[in-house]
């Protein structure tokens, strides 16, 4: 008869991390490989043409910037701001008490009827 005290210890130890290097290795190097081609693209992109920015698209490319931070920076207050004022929480039903038998009397003559 098998013992319930030498139960399978995989099903409750942590995975050995060393065990999954192959595969961390393999994403590392695909990531790696995507990084590389970005930034060649942007390069080869950046460099193909002869043509001159005017100033006006470098202020707009600056006020973009500029928003776009102004903007994440805004989301992650508020963010901060609901998980810390408690916003984030289930909502829960609150249930209106019930009257006893007496007070429905009561009401129930108070109204005439």
């Amino acid at each position: 008869m098998k013992d319930s005290s030498t139960k399978n210890r995989s099903d409750t130890e942590p995975s050995n991390p060393r065990h999954n290097t192959l595969g961390t290795w393999a994403v590392v190097a695909v990531l790696s490989a995507f990084l590389v081609a970005a930034g060649i693209s942007g390069y080869l992109g950046w460099t193909s043409t002869d043509t001159d920015v005017p100033t006006s698209g470098y202020v707009a490319m600056a006020l973009g910037a500029i928003f776009s931070v102004v903007v994440g920076v805004g989301l992650m207050a508020l963010i901060f701001y609901s998980s810390r004022k408690g916003y984030d929480e289930p909502a829960v039903l609150i249930q209106e008490p019930a009257l006893h038998r007496d007070e429905v009397q009561t009401t129930s003559q108070e109204n005439g009827t």
